[in-house]
């Protein structure tokens, strides 16, 4: 099997590695930097040590703290028509995922022009971008290390991403510190994020050996912590686990891709505002009962790395073990297991399953061919 792997320029992780900050500005030679963050993350005070660390390497720091918490395309278009006045050439993202691919964003549009959906799709920027640095504060998305930015779409009501290696971050800063004070809901919404980010790209058509390693570590370290740190976000030591495991979740996906999870939580996402984790680790299980038959030696060592006991069980009756782990673990930390419980109703239901249809990218990742019917199954299951 011939794979290639896709990767920052430099990775950086570890209690203190902000320190490093200053240092890696100045090797790009940078001179005016912009910290793109959202509202709460400002509020939070996060950005304070990013600025600190940056002026003192002698940079010009200004801070975009109007990142979005689901990005889309018109807002990043104003924020782009809003920048081009000035001559940035470093951009920050400090934040979750919707801070680092708005960052990824403006450093296509402030470099290339035009508009968002422009350059929706694979392959579509036609070059570097101004150099970005990502800085993480949840962990969960993966978006400092991946080459995507995903934005909805208004006017079609669907998510899009941005795929392209000029995405990659020229730093990937990782410093689980930044982590600490992230609320309960967030780290139990991001932390399942992270969790599916490994799931999806070891059972996925693009798995390879590669990211299979990281994936089950990554599985291993997050479901080892996940619980800990929604019950107690105090404790450090978890704290650090979840970031690394997160941060080799995102390396892995990086590679090898997601596929049906993400395909449904997109339009979920979208047409009712659900945070992404939160879709994404409700949808889990029933997208697994659908696939468990194409795979089921994956599926069964990924019950167990949940945590299931299949000692002397087939194969069948392990993987279906994974079906209710993953239930149990989105009960213990909060997620619902069903949209009823989100509010949605079951009339959407329909609209949703043709509208995820057309992501054909991330369905051509999932382990077994989805027809509509499967989808409508899913969908069913899950309200």
């Amino acid at each position: 099997m011939v794979y290639r792997i896709m990767l920052p320029r430099k990775i950086c992780f570890g209690v203190g590695a902000l320190d490093t900050l200053g240092d890696e500005a100045t090797k790009l030679a940078a001179k005016c930097a912009l910290i793109v963050t959202d509202p709460g993350v400002y509020q939070a005070g996060l950005t304070d040590p990013v600025k600190e660390q940056l002026s003192k390497a002698r940079l010009s720091v200004d801070i975009f703290a109007e990142a979005e918490p689901e990005p889309t395309f018109p807002r990043l278009n104003a924020a782009a028509e809003q920048l081009r006045k000035e001559s940035y050439d470093l951009l920050v993202g400090v934040g979750g995922g919707s801070s680092m691919d708005t960052a990824k964003g403006l450093s296509v549009l402030l470099a290339h022009g035009g508009k968002g959906q422009d350059y929706g799709g694979i392959d579509k920027v036609p070059g570097p971008g101004i150099p970005i640095f990502t800085i993480p504060t949840t962990a969960g998305t993966g978006s400092e290390v991946t080459n995507i930015a995903i934005f909805t779409d208004v006017d079609k009501g669907v998510k899009i991403g941005i795929v392209s290696p000029y995405l990659l971050a020229r730093l990937a800063l990782v410093d689980p510190t930044l982590t600490y004070r992230c609320p309960p809901k967030v780290t139990a919404a991001s932390g399942i994020d992270a969790l599916i980010h490994a799931i999806e790209c070891y059972t996925g058509n693009k798995a390879n050996t590669f990211t299979d390693a990281l994936a089950l570590e990554a599985m291993r370290v997050i479901v080892g912590n996940l619980r800990t740190v929604v019950e107690n976000g105090s404790d450090k030591e978890a704290r650090n686990h979840m970031a690394e495991g997160a941060l080799l979740a995102g390396i892995a996906f990086g590679n090898s891709g997601v596929a049906a999870v993400h395909a449904l939580a997109y339009p979920l996402g979208s047409r009712f505002h659900v945070p992404h984790g939160v879709a994404n680790g409700l949808l889990l299980p029933y997208v697994m009962e659908c696939n468990l038959s194409v795979n089921l030696p994956k599926y069964a060592t990924i019950a167990k790395m949940l945590g299931a006991d299949t000692e002397g069980l087939s194969l069948q009756k392990a993987a279906e073990k994974g079906v209710e782990a993953a239930k149990a673990l989105a009960v213990d930390i909060g997620i619902p297991l069903h949209l009823r419980d989100l509010g949605v109703p079951k009339k959407a239901l329909e609209e949703m399953a043709v509208a995820t249809m057309d992501l054909t990218r991330l369905l051509a990742n999932n382990p077994k061919e989805l027809t509509l019917d499967d989808v409508r199954h899913i969908w069913q299951n899950a309200w």
